[in-house]
C-alpha cells in the first residue's frame, strides 16, 4: 500500500513520502502563485484555483491569501465564499457545500499527529476527512479539526475550536464548541 493510499485510509503515513512531497509542492506552488495575483485578475485567479482544487462549483470566491496542503483532497459546492488566510490542511478528503461562508482567519485540519511522542517523532501522522453541509457560516478563527461534520445551516461561532460533529441548523460556539441554541 502506498503511503497515499495509507492517508486516504485514515492511516499512519509518512508525508514526507517523494510522492506526497511532490503534489504539496505543486500545491504551495499553485497557492503562492494565485495569492500573489493582482487583485483585478479574478479570471485568472478562477482559473488557477479550479486547477489547484478537486472540484469547485460555480460561483467560487476566495479572498487571498489562502492555502492548502494538497488541494485535490478539496471538493467545493456551489456558492462558496471564504475570506482571508484560510488554511486547509487536506491530507484527507474536505467536502464543503453550497452556500458556505468562511470568515478570515479560519483552518479545516484533516491532518492528525500520534499522541506517543516516539511515533510522533518519526515523522508519521493520520489523517480524517471533514465534511461542512450546505449552508453553513463558520465565524473568524474558528479552527475546525479532522474528522468532524458540521450539519446543513449550522452557524459557528467566531474563535471556535470544533472537536466534535456539529448538527444541523444550529448556532455552536466556544472551545470545544457545542450548540447553545437552535436556529
Amino acid at each position: 500500500m502506498t503511503e497515499k493510499e495509507k492517508a486516504r485510509a485514515g492511516q499512519l503515513y509518512f508525508p514526507a513520502d517523494p510522492e506526497l512531497f511532490s503534489e504539496c509542492q505543486a500545491a504551495k506552488q499553485l497557492c503562492f502563485e494565485i495569492n500573489h495575483l493582482h487583485p483585478r485578475s479574478l479570471e485568472t485567479r478562477d482559473f488557477l484555483i479550479r486547477k489547484l482544487l478537486g472540484k469547485v462549483g460555480a460561483s467560487c470566491y476566495m479572498e487571498p491569501p489562502f492555502y492548502f496542503d494538497y488541494g485535490y483532497n478539496t471538493i467545493i459546492g456551489d456558492h462558496f465564499y471564504s475570506n482571508h488566510n484560510l488554511t486547509v490542511l487536506d491530507c484527507a478528503r474536505v467536502l464543503i457545500g453550497d452556500h458556505v461562508f468562511i470568515a478570515p482567519n479560519v483552518g479545516i485540519y484533516t491532518a492528525a499527529h500520534p499522541l506517543d511522542a516516539q511515533t510522533r517523532n518519526s515523522g508519521m501522522e493520520s489523517a480524517a476527512p471533514v465534511t461542512i453541509e450546505d449552508n453553513v457560516w463558520i465565524g473568524g478563527s474558528a479552527c475546525i479539526l479532522p474528522g468532524v461534520t458540521i450539519g446543513e445551516g449550522a452557524v459557528i461561532g467566531a474563535g471556535s475550536v470544533v472537536a466534535n460533529d456539529i448538527p444541523p441548523r444550529v448556532l455552536a460556539v466556544g472551545n470545544p464548541c457545542r450548540p447553545v441554541r437552535p436556529l
